[in-house]
């Protein structure tokens, strides 16, 4: 099955992730895969370093004109099934493969979300038959009106890539190793919870002066996240890291994960701390409730309760032994239950359904 990862944003995302994750296993099963992204970006870049075949298309196009050039790359190669994720990308999509006279769509769902069809998804419908859903866990499939019979990929990771990184992670980041470090993933507008971790580091600071927190994500270093930590007068102990496309290694240096995203990027971090053993604290969610056993892998709190959070990070920094039984839970939990390899087969199986030239419209 000829497919196709069809990604428009500038930044490396969860979501972008998943595509890598997906196009590099199936091109491994020795399927032709190719990826479209915008030129000279981030993405571009690190798509290509994971090996994956690369087409680079114009950023900022009209919808027609985006349209049209998408065409050329679905002709030139044979494409038969095209994976996305946005409204936008499904206009396209479906428009270029109207005029191409092929294929089908594939709509991934990040995860923790349902399906919504907006006017630019209603287009697409009109332009050529409605893409396919594809989501990350059964209860976001469940949620979605008249979904019950769309695809399932969970979302999963390779525990074995970040084993024995610690050493390296905290070398990377300029961490001493007896440092306690919280590692704080943020992203997106979920951005402002990263404000509860930098006011339970201030809670803590003079109890515990070896303690350092790390943001880590889109925005993660702006402006009004300095501002805040200079108000809190804890700037000095805050590694502003920002955007990063190598997560799992700046997880891996962590002694306590927080997480403080959405989408993909949560479900990631959590399974990327879980693979490196380390314990995590979150505001209780349905999303992050799906990947953390609550009192096993990690603690789920009440939103925005700094003095309840510093509590509680306090207790996991003075029981190391706590630290490590969760941590341990959590790598089991990650290495059973979301594997790669289950992700890449939820990718193929829906390739392989939807690419089925019977189920597409007469053209």
């Amino acid at each position: 099955m000829r497919a196709l990862f069809y990604y428009t944003a500038n930044r490396w995302t969860g979501s972008a992730r998943a595509f890598a994750i997906a196009a590099r296993g199936l091109a491994a099963r020795g399927e032709p895969v190719t990826v479209a992204c915008c030129a000279d970006t981030p993405v571009e870049q690190t798509f290509a370093r994971e090996g994956i075949e690369v087409v680079t298309l114009p950023p900022g196009g009209s919808v027609a004109g985006d349209a049209w050039r998408l065409r050329k790359v679905l002709r030139e190669r044979f494409v038969e099934v095209v994976f996305l994720h946005t409204e936008r990308e499904q206009t396209i999509a479906s428009t270029a493969m109207r005029m191409a006279e092929r294929g089908a769509v594939i709509r991934r769902i990040p995860a923790g979300q349902t399906a919504s069809a907006g006017r630019s998804s209603l287009l697409g419908v009109k332009m050529a038959p409605p893409a396919r859903l594809l989501f990350s866990t059964d209860n976001d499939r469940a949620r979605t009106k008249g979904a019950a019979h769309e695809f399932v990929a969970p979302l999963g990771v390779d525990v074995a890539r970040v084993d024995g990184l610690r050493a390296a992670a905290r070398t990377s980041l300029g961490i001493e190793m007896e440092t306690q470090l919280i590692v704080c993933v943020t992203a997106g507008s979920a951005r402002v919870r990263s404000g509860t971790a930098l006011r339970t580091l201030a809670l803590l600071a003079e109890r515990h002066p070896d303690m350092r927190l790390a943001l880590v994500g889109p925005g993660a270093d702006e402006e009004d996240v300095h501002m805040h930590a200079a108000a809190l007068g804890v700037s000095s102990l805050v590694h502003f890291l920002g955007e990063r496309d190598d997560l799992p290694l700046v997880l891996a240096a962590a002694d306590v994960g927080w997480v403080a995203a959405d989408g993909d990027d949560a479900g990631f971090a959590c399974l990327d701390f879980m693979a490196a053993r380390v314990p995590i604290v979150a505001e209780r969610s349905s999303l992050v409730g799906h990947y953390v056993p609550d009192g096993i892998a990690g603690v789920l709190l009440p939103p925005a309760d700094p003095s309840d959070t510093a509590a509680t990070v306090a207790s996991f920094l003075s029981h190391s032994d706590q630290r490590e039984t969760m941590g341990r839970a959590g790598r089991t939990r990650a290495e059973r239950d979301f594997k790669e390899e289950a992700m890449i087969d939820g990718f193929a199986a829906a390739a392989s359904a939807a690419g089925d030239r019977a189920s597409w419209a007469t053209r």
